[in-house]
């Protein structure tokens, strides 16, 4: 009686720290920021001296938590950390003791979760002995269930088999400055590691990978082993190419239809369908991702083999019944009828077109009068719903096959119908003219005599048409035109032009902007705006701030007009609106958009010299928006913007003196001193036509700026040595003299000393 009450008392308690443990579960689910907590608080509760309900949930949970895609990948590696332990005591006693199936899935998937993590720890802590050992112990351990333990666990196996074969396999390394953001693989430890050398890894992973292919020579009537390492084998293929010829080679030689040969049981059907459909879809999925593999002309043959193998073996037994031979002498009652046979019978009666009903009372429609059926449905379809391509597709057939003498049955009758449906008409019109009352008919005054229909109908052919008779008499009409719409306001005009450019420019930033690596290569001779992408558009874009307005503007469309109250007013264009959003699109990503920038500069000078040539009044803006952009730009320029700005530059069709003088305010700043001086020896060297006027900068520089003297003293001493060969002091202040950062004060202010 004891022992019941407490083994009841255990099941309660049981019971109670389960539900609790799925409360703590719940919680985790919900967020991801728990897991530290509980994982840490859970792994006493199911430790190998729990009981076994909650040693299963525990590894049921642990599983899953490792492969949460939610839980971060550093947190993950500090908690496989902690539970490894965990890990060793649940592997080792479900493997000698109680051998539990669903326990020993659960921990095998939570090792295939953990060994990647643990592996990652391991190069980065080379001292770390201890944890490899246990990690090592583990591995051998499941390798060893491989091949004895249930099928369900089996599967489990060959997945940790797989992610084993990833880890120790040589990977891509996607950016080699960021090795925690890589993926785990064997390209990431030294070759000088003591605890994992990459020579005995990587020949243990080709050993498993032999080992896992070999269930296509030997088991192949094993359809759940087959198909597990079939789908692994996907994974396998997708990342690792060093490997995937190799695993290509081994399935193309499997032949998943090889049961086939011997006798058919439904059992030995189900497997071999199922084996051929997970290598089909492998392989499918293969050249769906690499349609240029040199491996594909054998895939693409393997899978017509399986194909036509199937079809062979399965598609027998499913094909349809044929009809039995008819009789070639005669015709059999119960058969329908051949046409062309030689039957001599009872001929068969012609075709009679079924009786046309009268049409009904009221006014008569079009659809009404072509309507021969008497039968409701059809009357009520409405056939404008059919495509036009459909209806085509049915009358010409129909009008092929029927019957000549039906078809002028049938014309017989709407003639007649018409003819009827005509006099009628007639005759109700004339009464309508003749003023015919039936409330006045008894009152006959004067005595005529009445008229037959033939006069009625002679009568209404000889009268001239309705339309006429109620037709006003026309009045000469003059040419009508719609008369001048009124003109903008100065108001109305802006309004107009900043909501198309507001359209313009939300057209093109939904756009996607399209990487380096795919941008098409074009030649000097290509065709602008001819691909719709965003380049194209920021071609259409310049162009119509530059072009649009040609010839519609003077000189003296850039002074303000003053208004009523003798404020100055700015005179707004489109093209000044596209100006100033392009401008502000290019500042706000200016190191990536800096190829925008040149190019609407471009054609703004390329606009400006085509008008100049043609002896037009031409507003120069190319400067002004120069200058403009390099003034937006130069706050936000760093040491490492070397590239962006002297790109800059080099690329804009014109320089000029002012904005060379921009330019030279850097050097107040010492860290973009060198970011200066790169630019100017680049356009001293690549562009001459701007070098006289680069080498006068760099010549100011040398005099006026300590910062600078040094690094402008090495370019000039090649295409100026005359100006070091100068001696003496120069007095005075301005070109000879040198602005110096003044330190001694605490100030930020700048000082002049003379050299």
């Amino acid at each position: 009686m004891s022992a019941t009450v407490q083994q009841q008392s255990s099941s309660s308690s049981v019971g109670d720290q389960l539900a609790q443990l799925d409360a703590a579960r719940n919680l985790v689910l919900g967020d991801a920021a728990y897991y530290p907590q509980i994982v840490q608080g859970i792994l006493p509760i199911i430790g190998a001296t729990a009981r076994h309900e909650l040693r299963r949930w525990g590894a049921e949970f642990l599983a899953e938590t490792f492969a949460s895609p939610t839980l971060a990948m550093n947190t993950k590696e500090s908690l496989s950390l902690i539970v490894l332990d965990t890990l060793l005591a649940m592997l080792v006693l479900e493997e000698e003791k109680e051998k539990e199936t669903g326990v020993l899935k659960s921990v095998v998937q939570f090792a295939a979760s953990v060994y990647p993590l643990v592996f990652r720890h391991t190069i980065t802590n080379p001292n770390d002995a201890a944890t490899w050992e246990k990690m090592n112990t583990i591995k051998t351990r499941i390798l060893r269930l491989w091949d004895t333990a249930a099928p369900g666990v089996r599967i489990c196996c060959i997945k940790f088999v797989q992610k084993v074969i990833q880890v120790q396999t040589p990977g891509t390394i996607a950016d080699p400055r960021r090795p925690d953001q890589n993926e785990i693989s064997l390209a990431l430890v030294p070759r000088n590691h003591p605890l994992i050398p990459p020579p005995n890894l990587e020949a243990q992973a080709s050993g498993l990978l032999d080992r896992l292919l070999n269930i296509f020579q030997e088991n192949t009537s094993d359809a759940v082993l087959v198909n597990a390492t079939l789908n692994c084998l996907g994974i396998l293929i997708k990342t690792r190419p060093s490997i995937s010829n190799k695993i290509l080679t081994s399935v193309l030689a499997f032949n998943p239809l090889k049961l086939a040969n011997s006798p058919m049981t439904p059992k030995i059907k189900i497997i071999v369908k199922s084996m051929e459909r997970t290598t089909r879809s492998l392989l499918l999925n293969v050249i769906k991702r690499n349609a240029s593999g040199p491996l594909l002309g054998r895939i693409q043959q393997h899978l017509d083999r399986l194909m036509q193998s199937r079809m062979d073996i399965f598609d027998e037994g499913t094909r349809k019944r044929l009809l039995p031979p008819e009789p070639t002498d005669g015709l059999d009652p119960s058969k329908r009828m051949r046409l062309g046979a030689d039957f001599r019978g009872t001929p068969t009666p012609p075709l009679r077109l079924p009786p046309i009903p009268p049409l009904p009372m009221g006014p008569t429609s079009i659809a009404q009068l072509f309507t021969l059926t008497a039968d409701e449905e059809l009357r009520n379809f409405d056939v404008q719903q059919l495509p036009i391509d459909l209806v085509v597709k049915i009358t010409l057939p129909v009008l092929h096959r029927i019957d000549q003498r039906l078809l002028d049955e049938a014309l017989n009758g709407i003639r007649s119908r018409y003819t009827a449906l005509s006099r009628e008409q007639r005759i109700s019109q004339s009464s309508t003219l003749q003023g015919i009352d039936d409330d006045d008919d008894d009152y006959e005054p004067d005595f005529q005599p009445a008229e037959d229909d033939e006069q009625i109908l002679n009568k209404l052919d000889n009268a001239p048409p309705e339309s006429d008779r109620d037709r006003e008499p026309e009045v000469a009409l003059g040419p009508f035109r719609l008369p001048p719409p009124s003109p903008f306001t100065d108001e109305e005009l802006e309004d107009a032009s900043q909501g198309t450019v507001m359209r313009i420019f939300g057209f093109m930033n939904a756009l996607d902007e399209p990487p380096p690596a795919k941008r098409p290569k074009t030649g000097i001779n290509r065709l602008a705006a001819s691909n719709y992408d965003r380049d194209s558009w920021i071609t259409v874009i310049a162009r119509l701030a530059t072009r649009a307005s040609v010839g519609l503007e003077t000189i003296d469309d850039d002074i303000k007009p003053e208004d009523s109250n003798g404020a100055g007013r700015v005179r707004v264009t489109i093209g000044n609106k596209i100006r100033e959003s392009l401008y502000v699109y290019i500042l706000e990503d200016f190191r990536k958009r800096i190829d925008i920038a040149v190019g609407w500069l471009t054609e703004e000078w390329y606009n400006e010299r085509m008008q100049l040539k043609a002896g037009n009044d031409v507003v120069l803006r190319y400067e002004k928006w120069a200058i403009k952009v390099l003034d937006g730009i130069l706050p936000y320029l760093d040491a490492k913007d070397n590239r962006v700005f002297t790109r800059y530059l080099s690329e804009i069709p014109d320089l000029s003196r002012d904005l060379l003088e921009r330019v030279k305010t850097l050097c107040l700043d010492p860290e973009r001193v060198q970011l200066v001086i790169t630019s100017l020896h680049y356009l001293i060297t690549l562009r001459p036509p701007a070098r006289e006027l680069c080498l006068d900068v760099l010549e100011d520089l040398w005099r006026n700026y300590d910062d600078a003297s040094t690094a402008a003293a090495k370019i000039l001493a090649r295409w100026r040595p005359t100006v070091l060969q100068q001696q003496g002091p120069k007095n005075g202040v301005g070109p000879d003299t040198k602005i110096a950062r003044q330190t001694d004060t605490g100030q930020n202010g700048i000082a002049m000393v003379p050299t």
